[in-house]
């Protein structure tokens, strides 16, 4: 638990880095910054914070990765880019279990509330995420995105726009653990959301408060 810790709050320090590193060098949006070899050696701290560090700063809206190509500074902000409350999320300092808290508090409770206002239209979006995840599965290209997108339409689903921005802001917090999780049991991320997704058309309470639980098992341990 200490090194996952310890872990975190070098990635934080590496993000303030990279930042620091845009600004005084006055890159521009559209601008390539180092790569992943270079920036680790200018920093002194291994890839995969870097890695981690880089993830964030996507999530935030601030990098775009071009696979093939490069890391850019974002030529177009997005919502994210000045969200504080997506900022303060991220660069807060924090433990795994309190991650977990917060995940087990709210997805429960914004799955519920989705449960009882979907529309035939929002059900098929999810199913169709399950689909895109899929496919991209045995394309060997899953990512978090793939993931999240069967969160996010759930999230819709509430048909609540504060449910829905916060939620949104708190799941991206998630988004470097899940895409770990997709690296390595992408097959049971599947049938997490195959079993949420039959419960939740049975409007079956239990079964998918249940089902949800479990699905935090394999995620937990990518944490």
């Amino acid at each position: 638990m200490d090194e996952i810790i310890r872990a975190q709050n070098i990635s934080f320090h590496v993000l303030e880095r990279i930042k620091a590193i845009i600004l005084n060098e006055n890159r521009r949006p559209g601008d390539k910054i180092p790569t992943e070899s270079e920036l680790s050696q200018r920093l002194g701290v291994g890839k995969s914070s870097i890695r981690e560090a880089v993830k964030m700063l996507e999530v935030l809206g601030v990098l775009e990765t071009r696979h093939g190509d490069g890391t850019y500074i974002k030529s177009e902000p997005c919502a994210d880019l000045i969200n504080p409350l997506a900022y303060q999320l991220l660069v807060l300092e924090r433990t795994p279990r309190e991650i977990i808290e917060l995940r087990a508090t709210f997805e429960p409770a914004f799955t519920l509330a989705a449960m009882e206002s979907a529309t035939s239209e929002d059900i098929e979006k999810i199913e169709g995420s399950i689909t895109n995840l899929v496919k991209s599965i045995k394309l060997g290209m899953q990512t978090a995105e793939e993931d999240l997108e069967f969160h996010y339409a759930i999230l819709a689903s509430t048909h609540n726009p504060f449910i829905i921005l916060i939620g949104r802001t708190i799941l991206q917090l998630f988004s470097a653990s899940i895409d770990r999780s997709m690296r390595s049991i992408p097959e049971v991320a599947v049938k997490d959301h195959k079993r949420i997704f039959k419960a939740f058309c049975a409007k079956d309470k239990e079964k998918l408060l249940s089902a949800i639980e479990e699905s935090y098992k394999g995620w937990i341990l990518n944490l």
